[in-house]
């Protein structure tokens, strides 16, 4: 039986109308902001102010963007975000899968007191003067493992990946392996890693985009400028334009910089996110797949 030639009710043409209706206003509300910030980067901010600019730009100007990859600290900012991303985020896997799948595993001796005290560090921590100087005398600060190895896991992503493990790997999978002369480590290298693509990129995303958008660990642990993030680079740049637009003392030139430093607030915004909005749709299948399993079943 074809279900397309069932007639639908009047009610359910209603329900989803409505249903159509709530979701575009709701992707107007999440998208509309993203794109005002991208148009407004390239508009006169004189525009702005006067409420000219809606849903195109208005006197195209590319200063902002000019102004801000001027300054060679942002070449800097991007190779060091990309480092401290990339290392710190293999980091974050290895030791969340391996914990996760550790956790998950019913034969695993003393699992339910190691599960109790990785969430009781999600209550309670020690803070920010004892996290420094632990980070002190481990001699980290001003290096790049002050920004790595303080977040080198998050509890709720091995109790997410746990709940994953749990779902998807079944243990007479491990139990026939096993009888086939397949060693634990062999069985999560070549069984288990295989089938979690999902969770996989799901913790890669989230670990990721943390590693991209931090910049208050730079803040406190770092001094020298030659390895701060992009992000502290984008902050220092916003600041100092905006403290040099309110020392001027002529009014034009104070409205000259005023309108720089409105361009250059919207355009740190979209050099920051580019890269991430741009990786986002290629792996957004797995995603969405491997929340839904590692937040729900379990």
């Amino acid at each position: 039986m074809d279900l397309s030639s069932i007639n639908r009710s009047k009610q359910d043409k209603i329900f989803d109308f409505f249903n159509i209706a709530l979701l575009t206003l709701l992707l107007i509300a999440v998208m509309y902001p993203l794109y005002f910030v991208i148009i407004a980067s390239i508009s006169n901010p004189d525009r702005i102010f006067a409420g000219d600019v809606w849903l195109f730009p208005r006197d195209i100007t590319f200063e902002g963007y000019i102004r801000i990859f001027q300054d060679g600290k942002i070449w800097t900012g991007y190779k060091n975000t990309i480092i401290y991303t990339t290392l710190g985020t293999a980091l974050n896997i290895a030791l969340t899968l391996t914990a996760a799948y550790a956790l998950s595993r019913q034969d695993f001796y003393g699992r339910t007191f190691f599960m109790v005290m990785f969430i009781f560090t999600m209550f309670f921590s020690g803070g920010l003067i004892p996290t420094y100087l632990v980070v002190k005398d481990l001699g980290m600060v001003n290096t790049m493992w002050a920004l790595i190895i303080p977040k080198a896991v998050a509890v709720w992503n091995i109790i997410v990946a746990r709940t994953f493990f749990q779902a998807t790997i079944p243990n007479e999978m491990h139990e026939a392996a096993k009888v086939d002369g397949c060693s634990n480590t062999k069985f999560f290298l070549k069984i288990v890693l295989p089938l979690s693509k999902p969770i996989i990129a799901v913790m890669v995303l989230f670990y990721a985009v943390s590693h991209w958008n931090s910049y208050f660990d730079a803040l406190i642990y770092l001094n020298d400028e030659s390895l701060y993030p992009l992000q502290m680079v984008l902050r220092n740049i916003l600041i100092q334009n905006e403290a040099a637009a309110s020392m001027v003392g002529d009014l034009d030139s104070f409205a000259a910089q005023q309108r720089i430093a409105e361009l250059i607030k919207y355009g740190v915004i979209i050099v920051g996110s580019l890269p991430l909005l741009i990786v986002y749709p290629f792996i957004q299948k797995y995603f969405v797949q491997g929340v839904m399993i590692g937040g729900i079943k379990g």
